[in-house]
């Protein structure tokens, strides 16, 4: 079998397992996205490993299925952002501020207590701490699109939180490493900050007064899905930047762009194309490779304590510390339970963040099998957890 029909064959099997497990998660009452990313754990190296199966000769087979997954989290934070408008994510200002802020500051603290506890070095236990301060909004907001309840005060607080908390985790990240390298300095961090500042100001100029001008000259012509087409590549275009000018996560560059086409009288044409594009194909492909890049089996017996104890702050760390900044914004506590839960994901940015630690040598095999253990834990209780807090209790019975 040549390497193009062996891409093809995974493509087939993650795509039909991947909605199958979908369709049974929906039969138990939860998000079709918990079956997904759970089938994906049984299709990695943890159970079948099927990427490495004995008649799989395409070397590149893993790396071609994990570049599509990553193509389908940006197309989700595309479709979550346009299912939003700029002015209701302004008005949720402040508590995406002091949720974003607290939901960073109380899990790192408590991350790096915890493993100053194991016996870490400061440096490694701060890391650690960093490490649980990252969350990843795309399990949330598919699991709210699920719910219909992603334009709800908790879904819009939630994703202005978790860019405000993206943007925190970065900027503490960089004057983290340029501290440890011993080349901090002030302007050192003002431009980490500026960077940031002048990829914000630029993508929402543009997303405001250029997008809708184009949309309105493309919209008329005769081709095939111009628009679709053009939204793709503003996409792209601002994910790009968002890692390559602002420093910061790609996904947060397309869930702007999703945000500034919000305002387009296309909007529901596009919604329609995006939709199919993204959950057709990519979408899948991206909950299902989460499990496929987990080793459940390097987790061995010595860092077994240190995974039930930081995934026990990372859960509780980000219920109370964004629970808690909701609740000074003046959301109700059950509002304020529900958004802080759903920044306990820490999907693809805390294996970024992990992959950094390694690079620098701040964390060693152990710590990082019980990191990404935390990761996968985080992110699959997610979905199950977010549906649990928005189901609304049955009336009682006279």
């Amino acid at each position: 079998m040549t390497p193009f029909l062996q891409f093809l064959l995974l493509l087939a099997i993650i795509l039909f397992v991947a909605k199958l497990a979908g369709y049974l998660s929906t039969l138990i009452h939860q998000p079709s996205v918990l079956g997904e990313l759970l089938v994906g754990l049984l299709l990695g190296p943890s159970l079948l490993d099927i990427v490495n199966l004995p008649f799989i000769s395409n070397e590149f087979l893993g790396e071609s299925i994990y570049e599509l997954a990553e193509v389908g989290v940006l197309l989700l934070m595309f479709v979550a952002g346009l299912e939003l408008h700029f002015s209701e994510l302004a008005r949720n200002a402040k508590v995406s501020a002091l949720a974003g802020l607290m939901g960073v500051i109380v899990p790192v603290s408590l991350g790096w207590g915890l493993g100053l506890l194991f016996g870490l070095t400061p440096v490694a236990a701060l890391f650690l701490g960093m490490t649980l301060g990252a969350t990843s909004v795309s399990i949330s907001a598919q699991t709210l699109i699920e719910l219909k309840m992603l334009r709800s005060r908790v879904g819009m607080g939630l994703l202005g939180a978790a860019v405000f908390d993206d943007i925190l985790v970065i900027l503490l990240l960089s004057l983290f490493l340029a501290l440890e390298m011993g080349g901090a300095s002030v302007w050192a961090v003002i431009w980490v900050f500026a960077r940031m500042v002048i990829f914000l100001a630029a993508s929402v100029s543009f997303g405001l007064w250029v997008v809708p001008r184009v949309v309105r000259l493309i919209a008329p012509l005769p081709i095939s899905q111009g628009v679709l087409t053009l939204a793709l590549i503003i996409m792209f275009l601002y994910s790009i930047a968002a890692e390559f000018v602002g420093g910061m996560a790609a996904i947060t560059g397309a869930f702007l762009a999703g945000l500034m086409f919000s305002r387009s009288p296309e909007k529901e044409r596009l919604q329609r194309g995006m939709s199919a594009l993204a959950y057709g194909l990519f979408v899948p492909i991206f909950f299902v490779n989460i499990g496929l890049s987990v080793n459940v089996r390097t987790l061995g017996v010595e860092t077994l304590w240190l995974l039930v104890g930081i995934t026990a702050v990372a859960i509780v760390g980000k219920l109370g510390g964004a629970g808690i900044g909701a609740r000074l914004a003046g959301f109700t506590w059950r509002e304020s339970i529900q958004l802080g839960a759903g920044m306990v994901s820490r999907g693809e940015v805390g294996l970024i963040l992990a992959s950094v630690g390694v690079q620098q040598g701040m964390v060693n095999a152990a710590e990082l099998s019980a990191i990404v253990g935390m990761v996968l834990i985080s992110t699959i209780v997610t979905p199950p957890m977010l549906r649990a807090l928005f189901q609304r209790p049955k009336p009682k019975e006279v």
